[in-house]
């Protein structure tokens, strides 16, 4: 790890007796020491971790100004009431302006006309050596807080956490870090960010390791576990050591009869977050066919699904902002059978307004909110049928709530720990873990694994089905193949596979290569370029054998990290 380490700087002078008293230590004793560019890259890990966890509750903070400012109440938990105090007029205007704000943002200021979030910093992780792409990146930052604090029907998870990953970026650009440490310097931000943004140290590690890089190396997970406890001690600092959601009297499951109807409730869950996901798919899918017909300027597009969201607000406040008060609200029971099936219902239009208009924002909390409205609503009847053999339908709310955020993210481990974190009851987690397993099994088979990785398939960018599909994109061909004069390269064959149309673009990437070549049968396939007037014209020609060097070489060296 040293070695992958001495890039941040390498052994200092002065640390030479620590060193020979480690290796001393570690032969006496035959434990194995900590070298000093370990040690060094956890203060590191501490740095960027406080930097992150900073930024999330400087960002919570700007919510809730803004919010205040707009709303006339700072508080997250009471805004659902207080907007049903508000002038109907308002209640339209406010999301209606926010998404017309955004709209130029992203128009004018964010390349790709979206706003970034947890997939990008997916994305960067898998494929960029842990870098997230910054052009836009600060734009997108903004159009999430003035969607989150305008109305939007979305959360500031995904906004905290590409946040983080651009803290992660810069600070790995500005030590020259390799691929490795760049992954573990982004996975400390993201844990530090999520600890900071839910005063959930457990979940924000885990969450690092489980979503974004998606392995638990065992050399990756000291670094997040300090960058999350980092996060985790500025959030205490501000907000005190409290619970976002508390639970009223007990919620005792009834063992062991009432566990099969936790069971059922997960695969409900597992359909429910489903319907939520391709719900956002098909908001986006339509509005883009929609403004693609009607030549609609891409401003207006948030501009509309804001107020559509204003509209709905003006007889549904509850769907303003995260939800909050909603989500406490079914954990404290104080939601009715049918009011929590409508709630969750238009939740889930206005989550598919929001994120599929392009507004910003995150899915998680949504995804609590109707978690949480769907186990009520469970609870209820299964309370209702069978009152002598239930606990608390409450807690059918808490499960629920667990069991479809873990289906829409993917992440059963940290969704699970995030739950208890929030609420601080520990007690039931047999009943959560067992509603949270099934749906993410269900849910899985109906997407591409998780929200944010069918969103990366849809982009054609598959991360879904491991390194051993992904790594094949990494590589352009024109880096493995041979040149002209190299040993093997054959012009005369190559021009003549290039005159029966077999041969490959010098953009293109293995992915590409390795079909041509099962199909071909071929041993290699030329690579061409195409001049001004669009003839082929012969750069090398890639071999089957160092295309398939290349691919195990990147086999080897994931395989490498992910068990080190």
């Amino acid at each position: 790890m040293s070695d992958r380490l001495g890039q941040i700087g390498g052994l200092e002078q002065d640390g030479d007796a620590l060193l020979k008293t480690s290796l001393l230590l570690s032969k006496i004793t035959k434990i194995p020491f900590f070298s000093i560019a370990q040690i060094q890259f956890w203060f590191l890990a501490m740095g960027v971790g406080a930097a992150a966890g900073f930024a999330a509750i400087l960002f919570r903070a700007a919510i809730m100004w803004l919010q205040g400012w707009l709303y006339g109440t700072e508080h997250t938990h009471l805004l659902h009431s207080h907007a049903r105090d508000l002038h109907w007029l308002i209640i339209l205007l406010i999301p209606t302006l926010g998404g017309a704000v955004v709209g130029v943002i992203i128009q004018r200021y964010i390349p790709n006309l979206r706003v970034a979030s947890v997939s990008d910093v997916i994305e960067g992780a898998a494929l960029n050596d842990g870098r997230v792409k910054s052009k836009g990146g600060w734009a997108s930052t903004l159009c999430s807080w003035i969607t989150l604090s305008t109305g939007g029907s979305s959360g500031r998870e995904g906004p905290v956490v590409h946040l983080a990953g651009m803290i992660s970026s810069f600070v790995a650009d500005k030590l020259k870090v390799d691929g490795i440490t760049g992954r573990d310097l982004l996975g400390c931000a993201v844990a530090a960010a999520v600890s900071a943004s839910f005063n959930a140290p457990i979940a924000g590690a885990l969450f690092a390791l489980e979503v974004v890089l998606r392995h638990f190396a065992i050399h990756a997970f000291a670094p997040i576990v300090i960058a999350a406890a980092a996060g985790t001690v500025i959030n205490r600092l501000v907000f005190g050591d409290v619970t976002e959601f508390s639970l009223p009297g007990t919620t005792v499951v009834e063992f062991y009869l009432e566990l099969p109807a936790f069971l059922i409730l997960g695969l409900v869950c597992g359909t429910v977050a489903f319907v939520l996901m391709r719900s956002v798919f098909l908001v986006d899918d339509v509005q883009t066919k929609l403004a693609a017909r009607y030549n609609i300027p891409l401003w207006m597009r948030p501009c509309f699904a804001g107020f559509l969201l204003g509209l709905i607000a003006t007889q549904f406040p509850h769907i303003i902002g995260v939800g909050y008060e909603t989500i406490a609200r079914s954990l404290t029971g104080s939601v009715g059978l049918f009011e929590a099936i409508l709630f969750a219902m238009i939740k889930v239009l206005a989550v598919s307004l929001t994120l599929g208009g392009r507004l910003g924002g995150g899915i998680f909390s949504p995804s609590l909110m109707v978690g949480g409205l769907t186990g009520m609503a469970f609870g209820l009847i299964a309370t209702g049928l069978f009152p002598e053999v239930s606990g608390a339908s409450t807690l059918y709310a808490l499960a629920g709530m667990g069991a479809v955020s873990a289906a829409v993210l993917g992440a059963p481990i940290s969704t699970t720990l995030i739950v208890f974190e929030l609420t601080g009851d520990w007690q039931t987690g047999l009943a959560v873990m067992i509603t949270v397993s099934t749906s993410t099994a269900l849910a899985s088979r109906l997407v591409d694994r998780s929200f944010f990785l069918t969103q990366l398939e849809r982009r054609n960018v598959h991360l879904a089905d491991g390194p051993q599909a992904y790594l094949l994109t990494m590589f352009g061909v024109t880096g493995v193949m041979r040149k002209p004069g190299e040993e093997g390269f054959d012009e005369a064959a190559c021009l003549g596979m290039v005159e029966q149309g077999i041969f490959l673009s010098a953009q293109s990437t293995l992915e590409v290569a390795m079909p041509l070549f099962e199909k071909s049968r071929a041993s290699f396939v030329p690579v061409v370029e195409m001049d001004d007037k669009g003839r082929p014209v012969l750069q090398g020609a890639l071999f089957h054998l160092d295309a398939l060097k290349a691919y195990n070489r990147a086999l080897e060296a994931t395989a490498a990290e992910e068990h080190r």
